[in-house]
């Protein structure tokens, strides 16, 4: 069977009411990622997107009654692990480092308690049906 999904276009991750200063210091000035612009219809619901390197989208979205994600997270890739944890060690930003799925990675918290993970390289594909 062909699938009819062609690939990810974004990732988002939940945060409370009045999150929108915060997200910007963590995703726009600490990871260096470029704000894009809300469609205008879905402004006034608070929020605010990001762009990635490769096209895709990582959207911070407003939830009611927001909490935060201990175990689901989005994985962003990176090409200097140690440049990273350096510039996390810069901030004052906590993590965990391993090597558990035969990729160097590291997780922390976005300021809202979101787990996250940035990852050297990518994680390996390998199907378990190599007919799909």
């Amino acid at each position: 069977m062909t699938s009819l999904i062609s690939g990810l276009d974004h990732v988002q991750v939940e945060a409370p009411a009045g999150c929108e200063a915060d997200a910007r210091a963590f995703f726009g000035e600490f990871l260096g990622l470029p704000e894009l612009a809300k469609p205008g219809a879905l402004r006034s619901r608070g929020g605010v997107w990001f762009g990635l390197p490769d096209g895709r989208q990582l959207h911070v979205g407003v939830t009611p009654d927001f909490v935060p994600r201990e175990k689901g997270h989005p994985a962003l890739r990176c090409a200097d692990l140690a440049a990273f944890r350096a510039r996390c060690g810069a901030h004052g930003v906590p993590f965990r480092a391993d090597e558990e799925a035969g990729v160097p990675r590291v997780f922390l918290r976005d300021p809202f308690g979101n787990r996250l993970e940035v990852v050297q390289g990518a994680h390996e594909s390998v199907p378990t049906d190599p007919a799909r």
